[in-house]
C-alpha cells in the first residue's frame, strides 16, 4: 500500500475530483481530506492510499506539479507521523494577588 501526501489545492476541491486524478493510475484505497478541527473547513491537503506501490509511485510522478483549479499541486509519498514529546508534567505556580507570596 502507497500513502500519499497532496498539498497546495484549492478548498474547493471534493473528494470526488482527487479520486478521478488517481484512479487513473490505479486502485485508490482511501482518501482523507483534511478539515480544520474547529471551523471545519478545508485546509487545502490529503492523504491519499493507493493499493499497489507501483501505481502510487507512477501517480505522485505524474500528477506532482500538475494543475488543478489554477493551482499546482505538490504530491509525494506520505511521511509518518512524528511523535510529538510529552508536555513537561512540571508545576504550575498558582498565581494569586499582587505579588504571590512577597510580605511587606
Amino acid at each position: 500500500m502507497k500513502n500519499i501526501y497532496v498539498g497546495n489545492f484549492s478548498f474547493a476541491t471534493t473528494e470526488t475530483e482527487l479520486r478521478e486524478i488517481f484512479e487513473h493510475y490505479g486502485a485508490v484505497q482511501n482518501i482523507n481530506l483534511v478539515h480544520d478541527q474547529y471551523t471545519g473547513k478545508p485546509r487545502g491537503f490529503a492523504f491519499i492510499e493507493m493499493t499497489d506501490d507501483v501505481e502510487g509511485s507512477a501517480a505522485i510522478t505524474a500528477i506532482n506539479g500538475s494543475q488543478l483549479g489554477g493551482r499546482a499541486l505538490v504530491v509525494n509519498e506520505a511521511r509518518p507521523k512524528a511523535e510529538r514529546a510529552p508536555r513537561s508534567g512540571g508545576q504550575k505556580r498558582a498565581r494569586s494577588g499582587f505579588g504571590g507570596s512577597r510580605r511587606y
